[in-house]
């Protein structure tokens, strides 16, 4: 577009227009803005947030990560952790226990309260989900789901 025209357009479209619009790393934050803001609209009434969610959804799919692992696969430091974990626990969602391979470390476990939350709360993100990614298709969805597991996990 030349530069008399991108004046003439809105702010929102002359900007969306921009050099920046087409950068990857630019387009991954911003359509993670946007995921996290929805995400965390709908799970407000639950008294959930991305992150704890992300760390309920772990514990209630009965895999048992210790909160090292946890720390490292939402890429957060370990002290976040244990803040998100110290919250569902005083809410007795979940609770740590003694890991048998490992003594030192803690697992953790969904209590039925939580596994039942994390399912209110699972139905209020996918719609969310959904909302969000109708102008993609079904095929799209899964396209996208692949490519993004390419970035999240490379090896």
């Amino acid at each position: 577009m030349a530069p008399a025209e991108r004046t003439r357009s809105t702010g929102r479209d002359r900007l969306r227009d921009s050099v920046l619009a087409g950068d990857l790393s630019f387009l991954l934050a911003r359509a993670n803005a946007r995921a996290l803001a929805a995400a965390n609209t709908a799970l407000a009434p639950h008294g959930l947030k991305a992150r704890s969610y992300s760390v309920l959804a772990l514990a209630a799919d009965e895999v048992r990560p210790t909160q090292r692992e946890l720390a490292e696969f939402l890429h957060l430091d370990p002290s976040q952790v244990v803040a998100l974990i110290d919250g569902l626990e005083q809410r007795h969602l979940v609770e740590r226990h003694a890991d048998p391979a490992d003594r030192r470390a803690n697992v953790l476990v969904a209590t039925e309260a939580g596994r039942a939350l994390f399912a209110r709360a699972q139905d209020a993100v996918r719609a969310v989900g959904l909302d969000s990614l109708a102008s993609m298709t079904p095929r799209d969805h899964e396209r996208l789901a692949h490519l993004l597991r390419l970035l999240a996990f490379p090896d």
